[in-house]
């Protein structure tokens, strides 16, 4: 076992104003299940890209272990190789006969390193990659969000396999994978970072406690102010009565009184001015206490919704409906023989028979490529009255439908989608393009915990979390019917999860949910409709 020092770490991006990390001092075990908690933007991938040396930074980082880092990056055209010829250049001195003992831990085939690995689904890229990464020997594993995009299936798979190893960071913000899976959780705070053994829950647990201790502690030093400040200025008031009446008096009315009594007058007041100074000073030090009180209680924002009520009852209705994608390919045969057309079809979708009454949250469950995101488009489309669009001018793949799908008319969606890709441009151009009033969108923004000195930023250089709460803040914004949420909370932290849940709980929007999130469908989904 060896340990990981951390001192006087001060970290700030190029060209940026604000410190990610400022004189931060903690140390870790490798030979920990580490959870790594905190709210998006805070530096959690950060942390994870200076353990493996890509940014300079002030401070010391010691470690005896050697790092690796989950995702590998796939870029340009090596998403066409092998997985098996990807994975030497993953992790150097990787031996397959390791790699393929960690496959049949995760239940997958040795095949799968022999396709194209762009042919992969999310699934099997991350199986495959986490069998890359756990190949290795004496390695200190820094693993970031490995779930998001998976199916529940996958999910469970990836949550057992990792419950039965050791030595790595695990970031991410599912509650019941981080319970599962880790012995100790390394917490970025608002105004610290601290390091405790056990799992999530017992963190929550133990952070309520400390929460309501610090409240408790500042409602009594708060008191304390108050009286001191009131016994200070009854002490002031007279002091500043009796210095006043050291010098004249009425012998009629004040008989009892000689020339004598002024230095008499004048102790007194000097004793109780000198009585104001100590309250004063205790007030002070009660005043000193009390600061840091509350830096690190989170008090996320009540977030509002505005849904509409619709003159239907039923909302979606699909019968018998089925979809699939039908591909055309057209490809030159050479020269004099013309042009072929090649056709196939994928069927994503069978016999469905669904009803979406008003008032309900149903969430769409089943493994990837069972088509949950291909029936939401399907419904929008249906909502917008559009038609199937042609991606290629060569390649053309239509989405195709078999029985009914009925959706009622004039019915208003907010629509999330699981993309966050497109989002580009600043927050004013984005308010402009989606005819959202920019002063209540980026009050919505900062209720999700996005700093302010984010809204002065192009979206690009937002992370993951970041993109998704600027989708969920403007779905927030649109009054609608029916609220489509395609996997919303994919990189959102887990304060930010449960602001939502405590939202949808108390306005009872209707919804179209896909997410994979165990906790949030429990306490959500009023029905789960099985696609599998």
């Amino acid at each position: 076992m060896a340990q990981i020092n951390v001192s006087n770490l001060t970290f700030c991006y190029e060209g940026k104003i604000d410190n990610i990390f400022e004189k931060v001092s903690f140390s870790i075990d490798t030979d920990w299940k580490l959870g790594f908690i905190g709210r998006n933007g805070k530096g959690k991938t950060t942390f994870l890209n200076l353990l493996m040396g890509k940014y300079e930074y002030q401070g010391t980082i010691s470690a005896s272990a050697a790092f690796d880092y989950f995702p590998y990056s796939v870029e340009g055209t090596a998403g066409k190789e092998y997985s098996a010829e990807l994975m030497e250049n993953w992790k150097k001195d990787c031996e397959l006969w390791r790699v393929l003992r960690e496959l049949e831990e995760l239940q997958i085939s040795a095949e799968t390193l022999y396709r194209p690995y762009e042919t992969l689904s999310h699934g099997e890229r991350t199986k495959v990659m986490l069998a890359v990464l756990f190949s290795g020997e004496n390695d200190f594993l820094l693993i970031d969000e490995p779930t998001n995009h998976l199916d529940q299936e996958s999910r469970e798979l990836v949550k057992r396999y990792l419950s039965g190893k050791k030595g790595f960071i695990l970031v991410s913000h599912d509650r019941d994978l981080l319970d599962a899976c880790v012995d100790h959780v390394l917490v970025l705070n608002r105004c610290s970072i601290e390091v405790q053994s056990g799992n999530f829950s017992s963190w929550w647990e133990n952070k309520n406690r400390k929460d309501a201790f610090s409240r408790m502690e500042n409602e009594k030093h708060l008191r304390e102010i108050g009286q001191l400040k009131k016994a200070a200025e009854r002490s002031r008031n007279w002091a500043a009565h009796n210095e006043a009446a050291k010098i004249g008096f009425d012998p009629i009315k004040e008989h009892d009184r000689s020339k004598d009594t002024r230095a008499y007058i004048g102790a007194k007041t000097k004793k109780m001015q000198s009585r104001v100074k100590q309250y004063e000073q205790r007030m002070e030090k009660e005043i000193q206490a009390r600061e840091g009180l509350l830096a690190d209680i989170e008090e996320p924002k009540d977030l509002k919704i505005m849904p509409l009520r619709h003159y239907k009852e039923v909302l979606v209705r699909a019968s018998d409906f089925g979809l699939y994608y039908e591909r055309r390919l057209d490809s030159l045969c050479g020269e004099g023989h013309g042009q072929r057309t090649e056709r196939w079809r994928r069927q994503v979708l069978e016999h469905l028979n669904l009803e979406l009454w008003q008032g309900e949250r149903v969430f769409l469950h089943g493994p990837n490529g069972c088509g949950k995101s291909s029936l939401i488009k399907a419904i929008l489309r249906h909502q917008k009255g559009e038609d199937s669009q042609e991606q290629s001018p060569r390649i053309v793949e239509t989405l195709r439908e078999q029985g009914s799908l009925w959706v009622a008319p004039n019915l208003a969606v907010s629509y999330v989608n699981q993309d966050t890709s497109f989002l580009q441009g600043s927050i004013r151009e984005y308010c402009e393009q989606n005819s959202l009033e920019e002063s209540l969108f980026c009050a919505v923004l900062r209720q999700l915990d996005l700093e302010r000195t984010q809204f002065s930023k192009n979206m690009e250089d937002y992370s993951e979390g970041q993109k998704k709460k600027v989708l969920i803040a403007a779905s927030l914004l649109t009054p609608a019917h029916l609220y489509i949420w395609d996997e919303p909370l994919n990189y959102i932290d887990v304060f930010s999860r449960m602001q939502i849940e405590k939202l949808i709980l108390e306005y009872q929007p209707t919804m179209l949910v896909v997410d994979h999130d165990v906790r949030f469908r429990e306490r959500i989904a009023t029905r789960v409709v099985d696609l599998s």
